[in-house]
């Protein structure tokens, strides 16, 4: 066996305690920093999705709104408030209890308004209930009847989204919440099965601390029902506040929509639908009062619309909503500027010229989409037409047939009182004050300047609506065999007409080429 040779000495290595340093100090910084960094990568807050705005307009309130004429994107998507209960007819919806939808659409033409927000690019969404009057399911107890009522009015408006509106006593009352729901539920699969979508939103009161335990009792009772809710939205207004510019009412508002984040994550997770933080802000929804509240120390300021957009966008909140579009002004005379009593038509502050419409839908999409967890909806600006380009010089072929028409067509010579309705060129029209010989479609650089509203365009199915009369004598009759000069009057079958030009035994109300030489007298003409 082989001797073995010696062992080479180990080699020593002498140790520098400044190495030793800056080694452990390199070491404990990249521990250190490294945990850093993991804990802000998990941690760090997921990226917020589109806030959508949609105010409401209170159909029902005078003087009227006109929705159908939005200024700009801000008011393009709009939610019509109230449908109730018919005082006549519990199971029959009714506008505000006014107007049940028939009425309505012959009354204040919602129908035609509705179309012609549309056929500019603008949508609507219907909400139910409020705090006036009576919810459907509140007094409705047949649930087919209930189901149906809920039906027609998705049908006629064709709606995508609807908006329950629940507050005061429909709040507690447990039988129509259960019969609210079923009736939801059953429109959304009825939706599924055609391939439609129905978005649901919840509106209720909440208080500094988010839903009440009416409220969470009533989201509970809607999901396990089956009701696929799009969001929660929090009537975040009216807490009983005194507000300074120390003490907005916007911080109130942070407040209750951050507890509505974590409830809405808690509801929806006992239900068997647990949400991530992001999907859960999109199912939250910020409804203000602007202005003057219904607490007269209470007031939603333009520096309160400013906070409020800027945290929708920052979280990423579903709905970004306000009440109204029709308080949306600064009051005039003969009401004061600033005013403590809430009025249907301004907002109670000085509004120095801007628009709460536009300051809380600041940088938000000008769609409304589904809102469902994971929609990004489309933040592209949609264009909104002039007054002009809404009703643009139409060809020379277009021509109004008076069969189809629901309102006399216009005429040149014709005199318009104030509110008189017209048909011109396949659109409707209504005079705001006296006119004669102004086109109503005659482009215009301001609206102001032309005498006329677009209401929105001829209906499929629209009638001509009935010729006013005077009590026989009011003027002679007519006479084939008469001649009549420009300014005679005369009546035919009790219907007034006026000369246009020299004329004979060319009957009144007749159409004929070159144009009738006869013009109707319209009431007050």
């Amino acid at each position: 066996m082989p001797t073995p040779k010696p062992s080479r000495p180990a080699r020593r290595t002498r140790v520098s305690i400044t190495r030793v340093l800056v080694l452990l100090l390199c070491v404990t910084s990249f521990g250190f920093f490294g945990y850093k960094a993991a804990v802000v990568a998990a941690v760090a807050p997921p990226t917020p999705g589109p806030s959508l705005f949609s105010p409401y307009v209170d159909v029902t309130a005078w003087p009227s709104y006109a929705f159908e004429s939005p200024r700009g994107p801000a008011q393009m998507d709009v939610t019509l408030a109230f449908i109730v209960a018919d005082h006549a007819s519990s199971c029959t919806p009714s506008w505000g209890g006014y107007y049940t939808m028939d009425a309505a659409g012959s009354e204040i033409e919602l129908d035609r308004r509705v179309r012609q927000l549309r056929d500019l690019g603008g949508e609507v969404r219907v909400s139910f209930g409020g705090a006036a009057n009576s919810e459907l399911a509140t007094v409705c107890t047949n649930q087919n009847r209930l189901l149906d009522a809920y039906r027609s009015v998705v049908d006629r408006y064709e709606v995508t989204t609807i908006d329950l509106d629940i507050e005061g006593s429909a709040l507690s009352d447990e039988a129509a919440n259960v019969r609210r729901a079923a009736a939801i539920a059953t429109l959304q699969e009825e939706a599924a099965q055609d391939g439609r979508t129905l978005d649901v939103w919840l509106t209720v009161p909440v208080g500094p601390h988010g839903l009440t335990a009416e409220g969470e009792r009533l989201v509970t009772q809607t999901l396990d029902a089956g009701v696929d809710i799009t969001g929660i939205n929090g009537m975040t207004m009216v807490f009983n506040l005194v507000t300074t510019v120390a003490a907005p009412q916007s911080d109130t508002i942070v407040a209750s929509a951050l507890a509505m984040h974590t409830q809405v994550m808690r509801l929806f997770e006992q239900a068997g639908q647990p949400l991530s933080e992001r999907d859960a802000w999109t199912k939250v929804g910020i409804t203000v009062m602007i202005g003057q509240n219904d607490i007269q120390t209470e007031r939603f300021t333009m520096a309160d619309a400013e906070v409020v957009n800027q945290f929708a966008r920052d979280h990423g909140v579903g709905l970004l909503s306000m009440w109204s579009l029709n308080r949306d002004k600064t009051c005039t005379a003969p009401l004061p500027t600033v005013i403590t009593v809430v009025q249907d038509n301004c907002s109670g502050i000085d509004q120095e010229g801007t628009s709460f419409a536009e300051v809380l839908s600041k940088d938000l999409p000008d769609r409304i989409v589904s809102g469902k967890p994971g929609d990004a909806g489309d933040a592209t600006p949609t264009p909104v037409p002039t007054a002009s380009a809404a009703a643009p010089l139409a060809p020379a072929d277009i021509v109004d047939d008076p069969a189809k028409s629901p309102y006399p067509i216009w005429e040149a010579l014709g005199t318009y009182p104030a509110g008189t309705k017209i048909v011109w060129r396949k659109n409707v029209y209504e005079a705001k004050y006296w006119t004669s010989g102004f086109a109503p479609d005659t482009p215009v650089a301001d609206p102001y300047d032309t005498p006329w509203t677009l209401l929105g365009p001829v209906l499929p199915g629209d009638k001509p609506a009935p010729l006013p009369t005077l009590p026989a004598g009011t003027y002679p009759e007519w006479d084939a065999k008469e001649i009549y000069l420009t300014g005679d009057r005369v009546l035919l079958d009790q219907v007034p007409y006026e000369a246009k030009w020299w004329t004979q035994n060319q009957k009144p109300g007749v159409a004929i080429e070159g144009g009738s030489p006869w013009v109707l007298i319209l009431p007050a003409g």
